[in-house]
């Protein structure tokens, strides 16, 4: 056949027809079936999300009532240690500190296991079993008990024990409190998590604490712990799709322990539940493709109508490239996540409005604002809820300020706004006060209601500056002094604000530069041995000779430092120094010192640390032993999994641990066992009215005790005084430190300290 006459076929409308029948039939189908993927995948995530959020709700809810069964426990035991049981019992009930009696049974029960007193005498199934108080005894924590069935009321109870003691420290009993096991569960709402969902308190010996599913409230089921909760830390266990061993229904599972408590929750949403909306979709999506199909196929009858549906689909493609150009217009000068102004119109819209305000001789206000803590949204919510709240407060920007005046979007989370010819300060604070009015209201996002605040910095034309790039930089300045100042308030600019940003960056600058123009010093401070008065260690303090400013604290430069990221190679440059300095003085004929250096919460965490630590003791020389490594209570209790394995590490290099400012953070015993240190440093706060107030003494007395129970080493900071010094020494404190000793000195002057040894110190 000749070329020209398969030309014509292939134009022949009915093979164009044919061709693009087929044609959209494919993409009928391709769509159906991608928009199915779609589907599956968001409902997927969607329900471990609603998982998830459900799980955070109940383990703060059950972490609660633990907590608050805990503490009626220790108080019981507390006011035992003055008053009989019955009176105990009586004086907790008069001052309404005992919880409902209608849930929860109080119980005291002597050595023997009889009762002593009870808030239910008449229910002898409200009382513990014999062999709950045998475990209890043998518990110094909280205990929970495996369900038992109160015949009774016909429903399981569970025991929460702890022991205590007479006067010489013997077990005297155990302090009993039971409830309806049913109690845990019973935030169940099935409205939200239909019939077939779980929520559960598991023991870790794999016995059900309470368990429910739709109206069925179970507990005392055995499973395999390991099965059901994941070996993973609790802040990062996912909802995952798992077949439940208890009733082989497939749900999405999140399981985790609690932190201080031998369970774990375990919510489960069932997948035929949470999906079937889903599925109901995705059958109306495939009826409406058959029917697309079908229509599609009728169309081969009307050539006519073809032709004419041709010719729309070229009219639609033109219209459709019209509207895409406008659209390219449209994103070059508008953000994309909120439909607000970008960066680039905002740019032309300030320069016009301040051509009009000096031509008009009239004032224009530029207001920069910032979302207070907005990264903490999208680290706790996710981004997709970030952007929520983004183009949320972007709408209300807009809906309170107006249309007819610029609404942009900086970047990130940072917003401008442009208020042209007002009068003074006055019309800005009316615009403020309705703004603020409207942004504290609540934002609502995935059914629950939260708040946001901002920080807003506000310049004026021509009072602030006389170009666009003058007042957004001014206003941003300001944005910044409004967080400093506690954030959630506005600042207006003044040439201070300027001139203290300018400083900072200077001061900056300068630290950058403080390494290799050698400006850090190195002071030292003693270590006093209280029962010899002898110099046993010396703890290395950071300066910074400033060439024009003089001798700048930690305290001035330190924070600026962890901003920036430059705590680190300073950090390790106190290592290698604090270490050459040790050996160089044994050098001399000092004995061996230990050698204390403060690590920073940023230097702590960065993973060359064991490499440093190990670089800065080879090219010394200095032994292991030697170096003491204070870190602070908040700084393990950020990641307690990664700080133990941090401190194992540098434990096995022979390296010591000190734990400073002991007693400032909140870190609770169990966890404090854990970390593998030597020392115990007690904060100076506690040493400042040691002598004055009974309350730090006594809190002091307790350390030193918890540091002798535990064979720490326990050092008082801050010791300005010799009447805290021998008051330290009859507490039984092994070391002191401070300005009663020696202030910090430099490396020569702290060698003539250690000449003189105990000579420094005196108990007169």
């Amino acid at each position: 056949m000749h070329p020209t006459n398969w030309r014509a076929r292939l134009t022949d409308p009915v093979s164009l027809f044919a061709v693009a029948a087929l044609a959209v039939l494919v993409l009928i189908w391709a769509t159906t079936f991608s928009q199915v993927s779609r589907e599956r995948v968001a409902a997927v995530e969607s329900a471990k999300s609603l998982a998830a959020d459900v799980a955070e709700t109940y383990e703060a809810q059950v972490v609660r009532a633990l907590r608050e069964i805990d503490h009626t426990l220790k108080l019981v035991r507390y006011n035992l240690a003055t008053e009989s049981p019955v009176r105990v019992l009586a004086n907790l009930r008069h001052m309404e500190l005992l919880p409902p009696e209608l849930l929860f049974t109080v119980s005291i029960l002597g050595a023997d296991g009889k009762v002593l007193a009870t808030t239910h005498p008449l229910n002898e199934e409200r009382q513990p079993r014999a062999a709950f108080v045998r475990l209890v005894r043998r518990n110094s924590d909280i205990t929970v008990s495996v369900p038992s069935l109160d015949s009774v009321a016909n429903e399981w109870r569970l025991f929460f024990g702890r022991p205590y003691h007479d006067g010489s420290d013997q077990f005297a009993g155990v302090i009993s409190l039971s409830v309806h096991s049913g109690y845990f569960v019973s935030g169940y709402e099935q409205g939200v998590l239909g019939a077939e969902s779980v929520l559960a308190l598991l023991g870790i010996d794999g016995v059900f604490r309470a368990r429910r599913t739709g109206n069925d409230v179970s507990a005392g089921e055995h499973v395999s712990y390991e099965s059901v909760v994941p070996d993973v830390a609790p802040t990062r266990a996912d909802a995952v799709i798992a077949r439940n061993p208890w009733d082989d229904i497939s749900r999405f599972t999140v399981a985790r322990k609690l932190f201080e408590f031998p369970l774990a929750i375990v919510v489960g949403l069932s997948e035929s539940e949470q999906l079937e909306p889903m599925r109901q979709r995705v059958s109306t999506y495939m009826g409406r493709a058959a029917i697309a199909s079908a229509l599609l196929t009728a169309v081969f009858g009307v050539l006519g109508w073809v032709s004419w549906q041709l010719q729309k689909t070229r009219e639609n493609a033109v219209h459709e490239r019209i509207v895409h150009a406008k659209r390219v217009e449209y994103l070059a000068f508008h953000d994309n996540l909120t439909g607000l102004p970008n960066r680039a119109l905002l740019s032309r819209s300030l320069a016009e409005d301040i051509r009009v305000s000096r031509r008009e001789g009239s004032r224009l206000a530029v207001m920069f604002l910032d979302i207070d803590r907005f990264k903490n949204i999208n680290d706790s919510l996710g981004h997709d809820a970030g952007d929520a709240v983004l183009r949320a407060f972007g709408e209300r920007l807009r809906t309170v300020i107006g249309r007819d005046k610029t609404v942009a979007r900086f970047g990130g989370d940072e917003f401008v706004v442009l208020l042209p010819r007002i009068a003074g300060r006055q019309d800005i604070l009316r615009a403020l006060d309705k703004l603020l009015g409207e942004l504290n209201k609540p934002f609502e996002l995935a059914g629950h209601e939260f708040r946001v605040t901002v920080s807003i910095g506000i310049t004026m034309f021509p009072d602030d500056g006389e170009d666009e790039h003058t007042l957004i930089r001014n206003a941003d300045i300001t944005m910044f002094y409004a967080k400093e100042q506690g954030k959630n308030n506005f600042q207006f600019y003044s040439d201070d604000l300027s001139s203290d940003s300018l400083e900072k960056l200077s001061l900056e600058s300068s630290l950058r530069n403080a390494l290799d123009r050698d400006e850090l010093r190195l002071y030292y401070q003693a270590k006093y041995e209280l029962s010899s008065g002898r110099v046993v260690g010396v703890e290395a303090l950071l300066r910074w000779c400033h060439p024009d400013l003089g001798v700048i604290t930690p305290m001035q430069f330190i924070p600026l430092a962890e901003e920036t990221g430059l705590i680190v190679p300073i950090g390790r440059w106190v290592l290698n120094t604090a270490c050459l300095q040790n050996v160089a003085w044994q050098w001399a004929g000092i004995s061996p010192l230990s050698m204390a250096v403060n690590l920073s919460a940023r230097q702590f965490l960065d993973r060359t640390l064991l490499a440093d630590v190990k670089h800065a003791l080879d090219s010394s020389g200095m032994s292991p032993n030697q170096l003491e490594l204070e870190i602070t209570e908040s700084m393990v209790m950020q990641d307690v999994e990664r700080a133990v394995r941090i401190l194992d590490s540098l434990k096995s290099m022979g390296v010591k641990i000190a734990v400073d400012d002991f007693g400032t953070g909140y870190s609770s015993l169990s966890t404090l066992k854990r970390f593998p240190v030597d020392t115990f440093k007690i904060d100076r706060s506690f040493i400042r009215d040691l002598t004055s107030s009974a309350a730090d003494r006594s809190l002091v007395e307790a350390i030193i005790a918890l540091g002798k129970s535990l064979r720490l080493t326990v050092v008082a900071e801050g010791v300005e005084t010799a009447t805290q010094a021998e008051l330290l020494r009859r507490l039984g404190c092994d070391q002191i430190q401070g300005y009663h000793t020696n202030e910090p000195v430099p490396e020569d002057e702290f060698a003539a300290i250690l000449g003189g040894q105990s000579l420094a110190w005196s108990r007169n």
